[in-house]
């Protein structure tokens, strides 16, 4: 990452700040676990689709859960960067091993749904050092992973339209229309 040009080191800046942005903008206290998912997934995305890089979104998320952890976004502690780099790295192995994933609304819901599904991994792990009932805590991280896949599900349906916006413009790389 040491020789990524500033475009796009300040695309995957604005990409982890928007994520706090929106998480912080939208702490309300809605009682439905996961919505926090819909803008972590988008802008994760985001990030990847716009700077073709090996760990685009993984380092995102690693910025956006440095910045999480500064400004007390959370109640996790530590591990807040597993809430973030989790569905960075799920992202990132798809881009890797999908071609033309950017493309496909139906591999990028299929994707953010797994991305959001990275949930029950860091919910099960919190449970499990507070030391929950195995039959609780499997219970909680999958309500949580769920609710969390079904936001990231959601998040996932405006990948690629504005991907398609954003290339036609010529702000990423990608298709342009050139101009007459």
């Amino acid at each position: 990452m040491s020789r990524i040009p500033l475009k796009e080191s300040l695309f995957l800046g604005f990409c982890a700040v928007f994520t706090l942005l929106f998480r912080a903008l939208f702490r309300l206290h809605l009682h439905i676990p996961g919505h926090a998912m819909f803008f972590t997934v988008f802008f994760l995305f985001m990030a990847r689709a716009s700077v073709n890089r090996l760990l685009a979104a993984s380092f995102t998320g690693m910025l956006a859960g440095m910045g999480a952890l500064v400004l007390g976004i959370g109640k996790a502690g530590p591990m807040l960067f597993a809430k973030f780099i989790l569905p960075g790295l799920v992202i990132d192995l798809a881009a890797l091993l999908v071609p033309g994933l950017f493309q496909s609304t139906i591999l990028c819901l299929m994707v953010a749904a797994l991305a959001g599904s990275s949930k029950f991994l860091d919910t099960w792990v919190v449970d499990w050092l507070i030391g929950m009932d195995k039959k609780v805590m499997l219970q909680h991280a999958l309500f949580e992973g769920g609710t969390a896949m079904l936001f990231g599900l959601i998040a996932g349906l405006f990948v690629v339209p504005v991907i398609r916006k954003l290339q036609s413009h010529g702000v990423i790389p990608g298709k342009s229309v050139e101009p007459v």
